[in-house]
């Protein structure tokens, strides 16, 4: 009887090992261990460290009366920002009509699977919560394994022999595409996109481009894919990592005007799930897209604190000999710590997971492994490392007094994010013991 054994009958049995999202697992099982007043450099979350810009902060003061049940695809005013937001900062031509706003870009991907029909397709190094995603929307997707030596990117080559197999013809074709990347942080450049184009156009396919951490491209040279292929992009963004508004669940996508009929399926979806995104943040949300001097000073300084961290741990950890990727946007990187594999081998160490529970037993620094969570081998040696461990308001204010003339030196790193650089000193002193 399925309810018996807690109810295990109930569950869909292509679920019965669905687990939950293991980032969120672990830092909740840290900050357990840090409100004991435990010693832990955790750079194994990906929460922006920054404040909510301060207009926003402002705007949801003003707007907390808000209590109506606002329209499904979002508030005009809102949406009317984000078209003039891409116009500027993307050069992009957009109508309100594109946009669906939502509780965070979690739940629109998932309305997307839900609805989209055919063959999804996902790029491994993967955000974590893709392939969950997929199978409980009924998708077994097929995944496109990149390596250290295309820079963890897929190539023009390797999408057009696999969307060429026969098993795909005839079929609709999704893409998932995170640029910047999370786990990697790399960047997708502009020519890389055009040429990929060429490939999403011949095999006519759709290509979910999530920019979530577009804004904070190091450079702040972001390319959004819609630029390209604008016929088949979605575009996917949000304010939880540039805005510094993880918890706010504020998210929309962009779609384009040849698949109307497929976002009004989407919109649909949503008026039966979520109904509409929280009124009151909306309303806030307005103010991260105003373009003002103030949000373009935020990102200035947000972004370089960012670059300096993806420039120290990258440098550090690649002089004991670890193989990385630099980082081009947002606030990962994926080492890859192949170098103490013999070492490790001669303590009964051959995966990924043991080796980041060791690193933590011995050094106090807390890593996900990239394995199968992020669609990687699971004695692959590579983890993915968040440099983001620090209180990015204190960091902020510091930028602020030192002036955007200045350049961030080691030693600025090492007194506003002294867990950071901490966790990197260890990490890089742990490997040379084991050398």
């Amino acid at each position: 009887m399925s309810l018996k054994n807690g109810g295990i009958g109930l569950i869909r049995g292509d679920l019965r090992d669905y687990k939950p999202a293991h980032n969120l697992s672990l830092n909740e099982r840290i900050r357990n261990l840090l409100s004991k007043g435990k010693t832990v450099y955790h750079l194994a979350f990906g929460e922006s460290p920054f404040p909510v810009v301060k207009g926003a902060q402002r705007a949801l003061k003003m707007f907390v009366h808000e209590k109506a049940y606002e329209p499904v695809a979002g508030i005009l005013s809102l949406r009317e920002a984000i078209c003039e937001y891409h116009k500027i900062n993307d050069d992009l031509e957009l109508s309100v009509e594109n946009v669906l706003v939502g509780p965070g870009t979690k739940q629109l991907i998932f309305l997307l699977l839900t609805i989209f029909s055919g063959d999804v397709f996902l790029i491994a190094p993967s955000w974590i919560t893709y392939k969950p995603q997929c199978l409980v929307c009924g998708h077994n997707p097929v995944v496109i394994s990149t390596s250290f030596d295309t820079n963890w990117k897929i190539t023009p080559e390797m999408l057009n022999e696999i969307l060429s197999r026969p098993v795909h013809h005839g079929r609709n074709k999704l893409l998932i595409v995170c640029n910047p990347d999370n786990p990697s942080g790399t960047a997708y450049t502009a020519s890389e996109l055009e040429s990929l184009s060429a490939v999403f156009r011949k095999h006519n396919l759709l290509v979910l481009s999530d920019e979530i951490y577009g804004r904070l491209h190091h450079t702040g040279n972001h390319q959004c894919l819609a630029k390209f292929y604008p016929e088949g992009t979605i575009v996917s963004s949000g304010i939880s990592k540039w805005a510094g508004a993880g918890g706010w669940r504020l998210g929309y996508h962009i779609y384009p005007q040849q698949l109307k009929a497929f976002q009004t399926a989407v919109m649909a979806a949503a008026s039966h799930s979520y109904s509409c995104a929280s009124a009151p943040i909306q309303h806030a949300a307005v103010e991260c897209f105003r373009n003002s001097d103030d949000i373009v000073e935020y990102l200035l300084h947000t972004r370089r604190i960012i670059a300096a961290l993806s420039n120290y741990c990258y440098r550090e950890l690649t002089s004991v000999g670890v193989k990385a990727v630099k980082p081009a946007g947002g606030y990962y990187m994926m080492p890859d710590f192949e170098v103490v594999r013999k070492a490790l081998n001669c303590c009964g160490i051959k995966t990924g997971q043991a080796m980041c529970d060791k690193i933590f037993e011995e050094t106090c620094v807390v890593l996900m492994p990239a394995g199968p969570d992020f669609l990687r081998p699971m004695e692959e040696l590579t983890v993915r490392l968040c440099y983001v461990n620090f209180d990015g308001g204190k960091a902020l204010e510091a930028s602020h007094k030192l002036g955007l003339s200045e350049e961030l030196t080691d030693g600025f790193l090492e007194e506003h994010c002294p867990l950071t650089t901490g966790g990197i000193q260890a990490l890089k002193n742990w490997v040379s013991a084991l050398l």
